[in-house]
């Protein structure tokens, strides 16, 4: 008996340049998501600390 065919990517790029192929969509804040509960409160204000920090050097530089 013959081999059956393992892999063939017949069709597969013309299917993918349909709807076109486009980078990940990136987000403007990371996600609190995958924190640990405790923590996550006071992550949330970290980061508000550091993005104003981040904005007073850029401002006073």
């Amino acid at each position: 008996m013959a081999k059956s065919k393992n892999h063939t990517a017949h069709n597969q790029t013309y299917k993918a340049h349909r709807n076109g192929i486009t980078k990940p969509k990136t987000n403007r804040s990371r996600s609190m998501k995958g924190i640990d509960p405790k923590f996550r409160r006071n992550a949330k204000y970290a980061l508000i600390g550091a993005r104003k920090a981040r904005a007073e050097a850029k401002a006073s530089a």
